[in-house]
């Protein structure tokens, strides 16, 4: 019987010791920081995952110097040679796929976007030369339209792993009445799509609450475990 236990809690120390190899980078979206990541983020640890919570001047510039630095940064705090995954919330998809556009991360694993504009978002369109939205949004919210001026409209397909889910909900129905049905009241889900993901779903969630949502927390960790969504 004391054999049996000690290797039970053999089998189990190295199965979290494995696990805890392995990184989320957390990615906050435009505006935000790495507050809103606080939930996710708790629950991610407490299955075992090694976390990196990243905080980054997202109104301060440009995608291109974000993604450079943020990442960079983010990577230097993961454990060595182990996998590293992204969850990221709407500008943060962007900075993974302009950084993945110049670059390859080594042992990169999956990445779960909540919310991105991958096709840019008509609000930009229609805002982005309204006195104060820069002010507001800073260089990197100008640059996410769907015209081909647009960061996301010079990137290309996924060519890593990657889960997406939109949201279907708004709380904002000013913007909402800017975006095509149905939408998230920041990006339309249609333009969350990107052509090589792995998988996409939609759930009945507002844009600024996707990362905190219980189910959307579920969901971001069985695709982090399986490379697909749960299907009800």
């Amino acid at each position: 019987m004391k054999l049996l236990i000690t290797i039970v809690i053999l089998t189990l120390c190295i199965q979290s010791n494995s696990l805890a190899d392995e990184c989320v980078i957390l990615l906050h979206g435009l505006a935000r920081s790495s507050s809103s990541f606080n939930r996710m983020e708790s629950v991610l640890k407490d299955n075992g995952y090694f976390t990196v919570n990243y905080n980054y001047p997202s109104r301060k510039y440009s995608i291109e110097k974000l993604a450079k630095d943020s990442i960079d940064n983010a990577l230097a705090q993961c454990p060595a040679n182990g996998r590293v995954h992204f969850v990221t919330h709407s500008l943060g998809g962007i900075l993974v796929r302009q950084y993945l556009s110049t670059g390859k991360i080594k042992n990169l694993g999956k990445v779960v976007m909540l919310g991105p504009p991958n096709k840019g978002s008509q609000v930009v369109d229609k805002l982005k030369n309204v006195p104060g939205f820069e002010f507001i949004n800073g260089p990197a919210g100008r640059q996410l339209g769907t015209d081909s001026m647009g960061i996301p409209a010079r990137l290309g397909p996924a060519e890593f792993e990657v889960g997406i889910i939109a949201g279907t909900r708004s709380i904002n129905p000013i913007l909402s009445s800017m975006l095509p049905d149905p939408d998230d009241g920041k990006v339309s889900v249609e333009n969350t799509k990107l052509a090589g993901m792995a998988d996409h779903i939609t759930l009945p969630v507002s844009h600024p609450f996707l990362m905190k949502n219980d189910e959307v927390i579920k969901q971001v960790i069985y695709f982090l475990q399986n490379g697909k969504f749960i299907r009800k």
